[in-house]
């Protein structure tokens, strides 16, 4: 694992905004509702403006926000830029569940050279880059401990979306036969792909580019890969920054022996 001046710029705002968060969860917030009918409150807005001021004050790149979108900042893709998405996992959030994260990513070409992900009620960040490696911090007590994928297990294990399990998923888990089935929340999925403690993160419902791009670069970095429905390695930068399904995995090699989605 090699140091990166970007990730040693934003860690103190990625921790700073899972504060805040934790600040709003402990001290009562109001929920409304967006455009989309998803569910948004002050943590998500206050984080947001955080991590783009940071990001601001050590790079001039085009930033996408998930917030700033729906209020109408919707910048055409790009070659390279800066996705944020500063509480993922609201619904767990509002629910008082503690799997909810904070993420930036930095997207170049298509691929997501760089990520970190906070979990702000354990205070733990993942981090990585291209060509660095990904490491894991526990607390602000700034040791970081480098992370890689491992082979996938005999009985593989499953991390899937406990708030947005699709019939389609149920049948690719059953056609996959014997495995360790764990729902998990938000981008944290990626993050146990990438430390292996899991193996398969398979997704068929619709996300956004900025749910997923932090932790796939966290898991890029890490060892692992991620693919679309077609086959190929999944990119960013598509219309309205919409995914579609994705098959995640920590161990590159599983994809020639896991049942196609």
């Amino acid at each position: 694992m090699q140091s990166h001046p970007l990730i040693d710029a934003l860690t103190p705002a990625m921790f700073a905004a899972g504060e805040l968060i934790e600040a709003v969860r402990t001290g009562g917030f109001a929920v409304s509702d967006k455009a989309d009918a998803s569910p948004v409150t002050i943590a998500d807005e206050q984080a947001e403006a955080l991590l783009t001021a940071a990001i601001r004050a050590v790079d001039d790149g085009e930033i996408v926000g998930e917030e700033a979108h729906a209020a109408g900042h919707r910048p055409d893709p790009c070659a390279r830029f800066w996705l944020i998405d500063p509480l993922d996992g609201t619904r767990d959030f509002i629910a008082g569940r503690p799997a909810y994260s904070v993420n930036i990513a930095l997207v170049e070409g298509g691929v997501p050279v760089l990520g970190l992900v906070l979990s702000p009620r354990d205070g733990v960040l993942w981090a990585g880059a291209r060509g660095h490696g990904a490491f894991r911090q526990d607390g602000s007590d700034s040791v970081r401990r480098p992370i890689t994928t491992q082979p996938m297990r005999p009985l593989p294990v499953v991390v899937v979306s406990h708030s947005h399990m699709d019939p389609l998923t149920t049948d690719w888990v059953t056609s996959l036969g014997a495995c360790a089935l764990e729902p998990a929340g938000s981008s944290l999925k990626f993050c146990r792909l990438a430390e292996g403690s899991a193996d398969v993160y398979p997704r068929y419902g619709p996300t956004c580019e900025w749910d997923t791009a932090a932790g796939h670069a966290v898991l890029l970095a890490a060892g692992g890969a991620m693919r679309g429905l077609d086959g190929a390695d999944f990119g960013y930068g598509k219309a309205e920054y919409k995914n579609g399904g994705f098959l995640a995995v920590g161990d590159a090699g599983a994809f020639g022996v896991l049942p196609p989605l």
